[in-house]
Order: C-alpha cells, then sequence, then structure tokens
C-alpha cells in the first residue's frame, strides 16, 4: 500500500506524474454508490510542449483549468457522446495533464456494468470514454481538487515498479506521434488494445 497522495505529488513533470497514477485508484461517488477503480493506463500531455495536448495553443475557457495548479481534474467531451478524466499536474500556466485510459475495476462492479450495459468486468472501463461512463464522471467533475474526498478523487493503492510498467506511443492522435508517452501496467487484462 502507497503512503498518503501529498499536493506535492502534482507539481512534479507530467512524466513522473503519469509513470506514478498507475496503481492509484480512482473513487467516484454518487447518489450515495460508491465506485472505486485502481489506474492500469493512462497517457501524458506536455502541455505548450507537446503539439498533441488540448493546451498547446494557450489557455482557453475549455482548457483553464490545465493551466491551474497541478492535482486537480480536467474533464472534457469528445465526439458529442464521451467525457475524458485528466489529472493536472507540474507547475501552474504550463497545461500539462495526465489522461487516464483505463481502470481495473475493484468496487460498485454491478453499477459499473448497468451503466455501460456490459457484463464483462474486462470491458467496463477500457478507454476513456468508457470508464467515464462505468464511473459517472462528467464536466461536473471538470475542475475537483484529486484529493478532496467528495465527488471524485485519488486514493493511493499498489505502488507499480518501473520494471512492471510499459511504454508505448498515445492512441488516437495526429500530433507529436514519436512521443512514447502511454503507460500501461504490463500484461494487465484492463487496458485498452491502444494503437
Amino acid at each position: 500500500m502507497a503512503k498518503e497522495i501529498r499536493p506535492e505529488f502534482f507539481t512534479r513533470n507530467v512524466i513522473d506524474v503519469a509513470r506514478d497514477l498507475l496503481g492509484m485508484q480512482l473513487v467516484s461517488s454518487l447518489d450515495g454508490i460508491k465506485c472505486v477503480g485502481r489506474i492500469v493506463e493512462v497517457e501524458a500531455y506536455d502541455g505548450l510542449n507537446d503539439q498533441a495536448c488540448h493546451a498547446f495553443r494557450g489557455c482557453t475557457p475549455r482548457t483553464n483549468v490545465m493551466f491551474g495548479p497541478g492535482g486537480y481534474f480536467y474533464v472534457y467531451f469528445i465526439y458529442g457522446m464521451y467525457h475524458c478524466v485528466n489529472v493536472v499536474c507540474d507547475q501552474a500556466d504550463r497545461g500539462s495533464a495526465v489522461l487516464i485510459r483505463a481502470l481495473e475495476p475493484l468496487l460498485g462492479t454491478e453499477t459499473m456494468q448497468m451503466r455501460r450495459k456490459k457484463p464483462s468486468p474486462k470491458l467496463l472501463c477500457r478507454g476513456p470514454g468508457n470508464l467515464c461512463n462505468a464511473m459517472a464522471i462528467d464536466r461536473s467533475c471538470n475542475g475537483l481538487s484529486c484529493l478532496t474526498k467528495r465527488r471524485l478523487w485519488l486514493e493511493p493503492d499498489q505502488v507499480i515498479k518501473d520494471s512492471q510498467i510499459q511504454t508505448g506511443p498515445r492512441v488516437g492522435i495526429s500530433r507529436s506521434v514519436e512521443l512514447e508517452w502511454r503507460f500501461v501496467i504490463k500484461n494487465n487484462p484492463f487496458v485498452s488494445k491502444g494503437n
């Protein structure tokens, strides 16, 4: 079991934060129902230095939370149907964040199955849109603190060693494709298929 998450955890480099988010728990609480998943796949987006990052062109109303301090959730809506949840990190005004791509369901699996209409636990939280649907994460979670235990937050869980982490290219992007900033727990059956 890892130690308590401190605010300083989020003010580090986006790559370090991405790797260290693996093994942590993402917790959602809605209408008295708690759902928990272990983070098994993430992607790093390095703000103004990364053409694939939403923040690359600067601060906008949509990306405003990305330019604040680390330790907050950035939730956006894509394709008119999916939400995606990110953890803002690094220094304020940097625009860096880590996209959570897949979870291993730990608690509230039946609720997740009902929300997703999927019977298989392996498919519930595979992919960023699917995990947000299963965990009932939407734009109301945008800007919430990752440490305030109310609607959505992070909890320490397993510490994942470097030898347990596999890297690769990020999924579904057309810029900065050479950067291998997708991090997954090796051989974890809940990881998405990727590219």
